[in-house]
């Protein structure tokens, strides 16, 4: 298919997910490349900390598109979303004009002197870009609105100048942690993608891609860990932080998993310390279901 001047395929997708050591399952791929094919935005749900936001750089990167970013937070609206006037820009002009005695306001009020936001950058750019609109859930539900237009027909519209079209169609990934539940509106315009943790299979795999010096018996141990943690309900450990874990333990030259390591490196990478009690409450669980029958993914060593 041709996306601009892009040209993709499902093993290019494939391959350049492996070359940027992103673990992704095939139903994933898939999903990805329909969105591209269909020219739709991809809507990516899932808890925290799975590699959402991730999933764009990577695909950025797949289509050599400059990502631009739009971070949604409580009362974002128009003005930080799309557009705002320059007014010192403005008042600049009308100074100069002044000076010459001369009536510009007419020029006051057009695309140079507007201060582009994310979503009115994304469609005035020339070269491809990725928009990502990242944990859409946290912005008010009247948000939403203003982006059915530009996701409909990649165009907004702006009182005193009209419409602005998209000069050339950006690629779209909204990311979504469950926050609250989006309009029907929105979803209707999106191809749905949902990202779980991580399997412990899946897991290990990640600390060997992405840390290539982990020995196979810690990343499998860790593996353990932080599913048996997610398992008793525990989910403060998102992938980023896991890998985090690895590399602090790898600094602390543990060639497996050690007790005398735990408190250095989640006091380091916790965030608190209701979750350093919990998390240590949980793997003693685990010390204690593994003495009794194994796991078959590497003894959780003292």
């Amino acid at each position: 298919m041709k996306w601009g001047s892009i040209e993709i395929d499902l093993q290019k997708l494939r391959d350049a997910f492996s070359q940027m050591s992103y673990i992704i399952n095939e139903d994933a791929l898939s999903t990805i490349y329909l969105a591209l094919r269909l020219e739709k935005p991809l809507l990516v749900s899932g808890p925290a900390g799975v590699g959402k936001t991730e999933l764009a750089k990577v695909l950025s990167f797949v289509l050599g598109a400059r990502m631009i970013r739009l971070q949604c937070h409580e009362g974002l609206d128009e003005s930080k979303a799309i557009y705002d006037w320059n007014i010192q820009r403005q008042l600049i002009k009308i100074h100069l004009a002044g000076q010459k005695n001369v009536q510009e306001e007419d020029d006051l009020f057009s695309l140079p002197f507007i201060l582009q936001r994310p979503l009115l950058q994304a469609i005035t750019q020339q070269d491809q870009v990725l928009l990502l609109i990242d944990e859409i859930d946290r912005a008010d539900p009247d948000f939403e609105a203003f982006l059915l237009e530009m996701l409909s027909d990649f165009q907004v519209s702006i009182p005193e100048i009209g419409t602005i079209k998209a000069t050339r169609k950006p690629v779209v990934v909204i990311t979504n942690s469950g926050e609250r539940e989006l309009s029907e509106a929105l979803r209707r315009r999106c191809v749905f993608l949902y990202l779980d943790y991580p399997t412990i299979v899946e897991e290990a795999a990640i600390l060997r891609a992405r840390i290539p010096d982990v020995l196979d018996a810690l990343s499998e141990d860790i593996s353990f860990a932080v599913a048996w943690a997610r398992d008793q309900g525990h989910q403060f450990f998102g992938s980023t932080a896991v890998l985090d874990w690895a590399r602090a333990l790898l600094l602390l030259n543990a060639d497996h998993y050690q007790k005398d390591y735990v408190d250095k490196a989640l006091e380091t990478l916790a965030m608190n310390k209701e979750n350093i009690t919990a998390f240590e409450s949980t793997l003693g669980k685990a010390e204690s279901s593994q003495a009794g029958k194994g796991s078959g993914y590497g003894e959780i060593k003292d």
